[in-house]
């Protein structure tokens, strides 16, 4: 299946011309796949590639986590029909988009200086106990997409901008794939040395964790979990929240732009999450993959990204 759509995405920094490059607030000439900081305590960035991409997926490419669910039935195809239907999409909007999930160190940032109300709980409930995810470097969870939006507010307050917040599904998914034309961005398949995802196995008709599975969201700077364009953990670790609204299929708009108006015009909604995450299947990685959260939810297994647009 054909996603990438135009070469322009395989740009190298080194080789960009002026047209491709974007102009930083401060000057500053910022080239693709550039990684920019902005603060201290701000998440690191990386400038994105323009150009155009299949959205969503095949029927069957879903119909490995499709029968991790339910049983084959006569004449109901396997697949989540969600997925679809495959549509090219053109990133219109020039963004960055986070290098990693945002981390508990930078949303502690937030706390400490009064921006974010919600400190996180980094406990998580095992069956034989609590072990935490409380390194500064692990993913920040226990937030919900009302917390985020603080979080996104008072990063564009002491930055003294307004381009900052969560990215679309489009933008999402266009960032996972980091220019592959494989079933992940890293390939037709991950290892759990690229991603933090659970291998299951079936015995007499039930599924049963493989005893190796990883419990717990990783620090964003362990495996080698980066695509192409160098962002970390788009497959596994934890599910990563979007500002779009889950629809029953996708909208089939044809840019990013029109994209972020659909999601900018819903006053409230549930929300797609993205990516998959520690102890699910590899299936649920895939970028295609589509989750949904309510706006108030706030899980152990749910952290996030943000986009800056440029």
């Amino acid at each position: 299946m054909k996603r990438l759509l135009t070469a322009m995405m395989l740009w190298a920094a080194t080789t960009a011309t002026a047209e491709q490059r974007q102009v930083f607030t401060d000057g500053h000439d910022l080239a693709p796949l550039e990684v920019f900081q902005e603060c201290a305590a701000c998440p690191e960035m990386i400038v994105l590639p323009s150009g155009s991409f299949t959205m969503g997926a095949p029927l069957e490419e879903s119909a490995a986590a499709f029968r991790l669910l339910r049983k084959p039935e006569p004449g109901v195809p396997d697949g989540h029909p969600q997925e679809g239907p495959e549509h090219e999409v053109t990133i219109d909007i020039p963004i960055a988009m986070g290098r990693n999930e945002v981390t508990r160190a930078e949303w502690l940032a937030c706390v400490e200086d009064g921006g974010c109300a919600h400190s996180p709980d980094p406990g998580i409930l095992t069956l034989s106990g609590f072990i935490y995810a409380d390194d500064p470097r692990s993913p920040v969870i226990d937030v919900s997409y009302l917390d985020v939006l603080e979080y996104v507010a008072w990063l564009n307050s002491i930055i003294g901008t307004d381009a900052y917040r969560l990215p679309t599904e489009a933008e999402w998914e266009y960032g996972a794939y980091g220019g592959a034309d494989t079933k992940f961005g890293q390939g037709d398949s991950l290892t759990t040395e690229q991603a933090n995802f659970g291998i299951f196995h079936r015995r007499d008709g039930g599924s049963f964790p493989d005893r190796n599975n990883r419990r717990m969201p990783v620090p964003v700077d362990m495996l080698d979990a980066a695509n192409a364009w160098g962002l970390r953990h788009m497959a596994g670790n934890v599910l990563e929240k979007t500002m779009s609204c889950l629809a029953q299929r996708h909208l089939g708009l044809p840019t990013s732009s029109a994209y972020l108006a659909d999601a900018q015009q819903a006053d409230s909604c549930n929300h797609v999450v993205k990516g998959g995450r520690y102890g699910a299947s590899v299936e649920y990685a895939r970028p295609a993959n589509r989750g949904i959260e309510k706006e108030s939810t706030r899980s152990r297994s749910v952290g996030f990204r943000v986009v800056r647009e440029l």
